[in-house]
């Protein structure tokens, strides 16, 4: 008998048919004696249609009355769910966040997950009942309703398997698992049978939309395996594992590309010490990650330029950060937004030369000019103008020997 936690995301249960067809793949696990418990998001564009009411009705909205509406997708989903597996002759039982309960944090749409009371669903699973979990929300210390962020399900159902000590996480999506591109860009993507946590890790932070980053991060800390497979298919999906659980590293396991990113350019700001500090700091007091950063002297020194990347969505208001900063003197501002990150990821390049000068001659051939180049021990990652996104990324692919045979 093992302990099985099973995550479908919103496509999964997009309608009653998909939610009746989970019920039967959860059936399946239970048939094998198996206790079972199971995350559920909101149905398909339910999350995206309760944040519009939000915005709607109160543009500068409290974040915890906003926690409040956009949880309520998964309570129904989780409703739902236990209904059919009821209808099925399976004993289950739905269980919202508060009620587990999954304490958290007090940082509204975006919580941390602190600790996990586990007694009551423990006692339930060795009944042999299925525990339905709203996925996505928490409690804070102050009794207030929180949620994860977008794609929480994820990490809430990672958190639980390490908590109750799982055998697996199984994460159900759209897709067959993890692949070396994203294939409605590369066709010829091949689906990787394992891949490591750190490969994960910089795939879901670098624009691969299989997992979310947190989640991934989590199951390294607590080394909770996970498998990525598809709710449509009964094929095999890829399992995150630890390094040295793999016989031999591929020098690069992927190809990924984000097209939610600006690039901005603070040109001719006085060369004094600490300035770059007082730039970021300023963006890092407003929550808003920087990624690629490049500073260049000009003038002899007196001056620099300082180019770095936001997530799109945090522009205007870096702008207007930027703007507003008296001390922060500098010649003019340029905001980007025509731009793509693209990256390629692997183990095995901690262990083999040449795939920078790989990457940067296959860029030069297709005419892609590279305008700022980001590394770490396992990526190397490009921001190129947005519209040679798919020709960088199919040539990159083909050039580190990826296309399926």
């Amino acid at each position: 008998m093992s302990r099985i936690v099973m995550k479908f995301g919103g496509t999964s249960v997009a309608n009653l048919d998909c939610i009746r067809n989970v019920a039967r793949r959860v059936k399946k696990e239970v048939d094998q004696g198996n206790q079972v418990s199971v995350f559920v998001s909101a149905m398909a564009g339910t999350t995206d249609k309760l944040v519009g009411w939000v915005e709607e009705i109160s543009p500068l909205h409290d974040a915890r009355e906003y926690d409040t509406v956009v949880s309520a997708g998964e309570q129904i989903t989780s409703g739902l769910l236990a209904l059919a597996l009821q209808d099925i002759g399976v004993p289950a039982r739905s269980w919202l966040g508060w009620q587990i309960p999954f304490k958290t944090n007090q940082a509204h749409s975006a919580a941390q997950v602190e600790e996990i009371e586990i007694k009551a669903l423990n006692e339930r699973l060795r009944e042999g009942t299925v525990c339905v979990i709203a996925g996505f929300q928490g409690i804070s210390s102050d009794n207030r309703i929180t949620t994860l962020g977008r794609g929480g399900s994820d990490t809430s159902a990672v958190a639980l398997a390490a908590a109750i000590g799982a055998d697996r996480c199984d994460i159900y999506t759209d897709v067959d698992g993890v692949f070396t591109a994203d294939p409605r860009i590369v066709p010829s993507a091949q689906k990787l049978e394992k891949v490591t946590y750190e490969e994960m890790l910089e795939m879901a932070s670098l624009g691969a939309k299989v997992l979310q980053t947190r989640s991934v991060v989590m199951a390294m800390n607590h080394k909770v395996r996970v498998q990525v497979l598809s709710s449509f298919t009964d094929k095999p999906g890829t399992l995150l594992i630890d390094e040295d659980e793999i016989v031999e590293n591929k020098v690069v396991s992927g190809i990924t590309f984000d097209k939610n990113e600006a690039q901005v350019m603070l040109i001719g700001v006085k060369n004094n010490p600490g300035i770059a500090s007082d730039v970021f700091k300023r963006l890092a007091n407003e929550n808003i990650n920087v990624d690629m950063i490049i500073q260049n002297e000009t003038e002899g020194g007196r001056k620099t330029d300082i180019t770095f990347t936001v997530a799109e969505n945090d522009a205007t208001k870096v702008e207007k950060i930027l703007n507003g900063a008296e001390n922060i003197d500098f010649k003019n501002l340029i905001t980007d937004m025509n731009v793509a990150k693209i990256s390629v990821v692997g183990v095995g390049m901690r262990s083999h030369a040449g795939v920078a000068a790989t990457m940067f001659e296959t860029l030069a051939d297709r005419g892609i000019n590279i305008q700022v180049i980001s590394t770490s021990e396992i990526k190397i990652s490009v921001l190129i103008e947005a519209v040679y996104t798919e020709l960088a990324v199919r040539s990159l692919h083909t050039a580190y020997g990826l296309d399926s045979k």
